[in-house]
């Protein structure tokens, strides 16, 4: 790609592209392929003009070198990323409100005075019959006071002032719908399925490979806690699927033989084998858009009472008018009441302030599915974090396998890794990496494997059953035991160390030990009821912890809680460490979501954080439900806020930005209300005529809308 730089500071670099005009769907590829690089902080490209803006962190040859070998040809972008871009909407309504403006101002200044008359009169029949159409239903609400105001003018003879309101009244038309729009878009990107690898089902193996490579036809294995990538029909297993973001209930369906299951929902529990219907895009997913479009569920409840505010003050409006009319004699002093209402700003100032927000969000990588989320976070009062993976970085890395049976190491890890690679977990994840770099390659020979939330594994080799995960799974709920010549051994496990034990035959067969200098997870690994394993973990607290905590209080929150499956020796270790106000150990996803509900029965307003399977329940049970970084699919999917970032300050952002909002909400509503109320005193008392007027209100109006569309936090 021929390109020619603009401008460049460190860090920083602005280039031209040289060559053809560049379509939607280019600039999408090109924005996309360098969001990808992991020295590349930010990427702006603007079609139109043809430029790109690059922020990045290291060596500026790096992104020169991409730029120069970039091609659009050998770019595969999802297909979901293309259509929920919002690059194409976000063109056609600023240029729809460039349009509308140009056109006004240049008939205005060019046209003759009786033409403009009549393409106001024309224009005006829309808002009149809008009028007499809430009339007929017996409301008095602002399109009638809208319709009076400009009637009224067209009588008197002021088509410039009938005008002025219209041509105010379509760019608030413009910008409410561009408003909703862009936050529908916002919500179908978070949802969008960015699933690169699925699990192919051949001749009773499952095998991972790229979702690219499935057809129809294929048949896939769909695990616990997974996204379902493609619309389908069930052909083996059993399993309850979140369908909340295609239907919007949120008690988990039935699936079994021959049922349909969609795109973009989730499995909760059990797992399925499907037949895949439609391999490129889905059809039911798509409308997922159409079932948000009608959907009030972006609106926060100060949007709706600005809205019905704005309904309400219009008999006052009216009364106004009359008794003005009624005590002065005066119709010049009415009309200034008249020419006045509280509308306009209200339903304008008050969705921007909430897509501005979103959008701020949105920059610090952080996803609001709606305006009634930050609304809620602005007014929570407890925060209730999960630890793995959460308050602790979930990068635990093997340090031993500790053998207790005649089975190498390497083979017991190979044999853990076997299993653990079907399950989003950070405790597998270590398994499956360490296996990775001692090159223990596995073949498919186990049978279905079955995932037990907050306890293990359980699968069969060859006959035996296998098992791995924490003490209390093998031990007590499976009843392995340990060989009675290796239980010395057993009693010197090194206690620094998180424990993943596997069992077969009910007999202990190793422990993998996964270091943890600050905290000693527990998990256990047996086959057939022997231990034969255990395995030591390391995860760290994170280093920004104990700061965001501290700093969360000074930002309104008034309790902290941990809650965690681990013990209570290693909880109330992290919680010391992270400053918590209080902690809960050894409980189960239920009772994470049980808390949550007793804390809002108490009148509190709840956030719940968290990144895995089991935080799920109370992700959803929350006013606010927090996923973080890259963890489990159904999080992601139940939570109303997702924070792409792998740092917990954003969640202090994100409260930032919540607590502004309502500070410019409240700001906007005493400005509009008090600066309207002066202009109509103003206007009674005959200081100011009906045109001024209204020339002050629709100015105030655009300037307060303006200020709402600001950032909301302090560069």
């Amino acid at each position: 790609m021929k390109f020619v730089i603009k401008h460049e500071i460190r860090g920083r670099i602005r280039v031209h592209l040289i060559g053809k005009a560049m379509s939607f769907a280019q600039a999408d590829t090109l924005q996309y392929q360098f969001e990808q690089m992991k020295d590349v902080t930010a990427v702006k490209v603007q079609e139109r003009t043809m430029d790109v803006t690059i922020c990045y962190i290291g060596s500026r040859k790096h992104i020169i070198t991409a730029l120069g070998q970039f091609s659009y040809d050998k770019v595969e972008v999802p297909e979901v990323y293309l259509k929920n871009s919002g690059r194409e909407m976000n063109r056609f309504y600023w240029d729809k409100l460039v349009d509308q403006t140009v056109v006004h101002f240049v008939n205005k200044i060019f046209l003759p005075a009786p033409l403009r008359a009549g393409i106001v009169t024309v224009r005006s029949v829309k808002y009149i019959v809008q009028g007499v159409k809430t009339l007929a239903k017996r409301k008095i609400e602002v399109p009638v006071l809208d319709a009076t105001a400009i009637s009224v003018s067209l009588i008197r003879g002021d088509y410039k002032t009938a005008g002025a309101v219209m041509f105010l009244l379509s760019m608030g038309e413009i910008l409410e719908e561009w408003t909703h729009k862009k936050s529908v878009g916002d919500l179908a990107r978070s949802l969008s399925l960015n699933i690169d690898k699925v699990w192919l089902v051949t001749d009773d193996t499952e095998v991972q490979v790229s979702a690219a490579q499935i057809k129809e036809g294929d048949r896939i294995r769909v695990h616990m806690g997974a996204v379902i990538p493609f619309d389908g029909i069930v052909m083996e297993g059993e399993a309850l699927v979140n369908q909340a973001s295609l239907t919007g209930e949120s008690l988990p369906v039935r699936k079994a033989a021959e049922s349909p299951v969609y795109a973009g929902t989730v499995v909760e529990e059990g797992e399925i084998t499907l037949l895949v219907k439609e391999s490129t895009g889905s059809s039911k997913y798509e409308k997922i858009m159409t079932m948000i479009e009608d959907s009030e569920k972006l609106k926060s409840s100060l949007e709706g009472k600005a809205e019905h505010l704005a309904d309400r003050l219009v008999p006052y409006t009216f009364l106004g008018t009359g008794l003005t009319l009624a005590l002065t004699r005066n119709t010049v002093k009415a009309l200034s009441v008249l020419m006045v209402d509280f509308s306009c700003a209200l339903k304008l100032a008050m969705p921007l302030s909430v897509l501005s927000a979103i959008r701020e969000s949105s920059a610090h990588d952080i996803t609001v599915k709606g305006g009634k989320f930050l609304e809620a976070v602005a007014e929570a009062d407890t925060i209730v974090f999960d630890k793995t993976g959460t308050l602790t970085k979930a990068q635990p890395t093997v340090v031993e396998v500790i053998p207790f049976d005649d089975r190498s190491p390497d083979e017991l890890l190979r044999i853990a890794a076997c299993l653990e690679e079907h399950f989003p977990h950070s405790m597998a994840t270590a398994v499956v990496v360490e296996a990775m770099k001692r090159g223990l390659v596995h073949e498919e020979l186990h049978t279905k494997v079955e995932y037990i939330v907050a306890h293990g594994i359980s699968s069969t080799i060859n006959d035996k059953k296998i098992i791995i995960g924490s003490h209390h799974f093998v031990f007590e709920d499976e009843g392995a035991v340990v060989p009675e010549d290796k239980k010395e051994q057993f009693e010197q496990l090194p206690e620094q160390y998180s424990h993943l034990y596997m069992a077969m035959d009910g007999k202990l067969v190793a422990v993998i030990c996964i270091e943890d200098p600050l905290r000693v997870e527990t998990a256990d690994l047996a086959i057939e009821g022997k231990l034969e394993a255990v395995i030591l973990i390391e995860d760290p607290l994170r280093e920004n912890a104990k700061d965001t905590i501290k700093k969360l209080k000074k930002n309104g929150i008034k309790k902290v809680v941990m809650m965690t499956g681990d013990s209570d020796r290693i909880a109330a270790n992290i919680a010391q460490k992270a400053g918590v106000d209080a902690y809960y150990s050894e409980v189960l996803p239920e009772d994470k979501a049980n808390f949550v509900e007793q804390e809002k029965k108490a009148g509190h307003k709840v956030i719940m954080v968290g990144d895995g399977i089991n935080d799920s329940p109370a992700l959803s049970a929350a006013d606010v439900g927090i996923a973080i970084s890259d963890g489990a699919e159904i999080a992601r999917e139940i939570a109303d806020v997702t924070i792409a970032a792998d740092d917990l300050r954003e969640i202090i952002t994100l409260k930032k930005i919540s607590n502004a909002l309502m500070k410019r909400i409240d700001r906007n509503y005493k400005v509009i209300v008090g600066f309207n109320t002066a202009l109509i005193l103003f206007g009674v008392g005959g200081v100011l005529q009906p045109t001024m007027s209204a020339l002050l209100h629709n100015t105030s109006t655009i300037l307060i809308s303006l200020k709402s569309m600001e950032n909301l936090l302090e560069e």
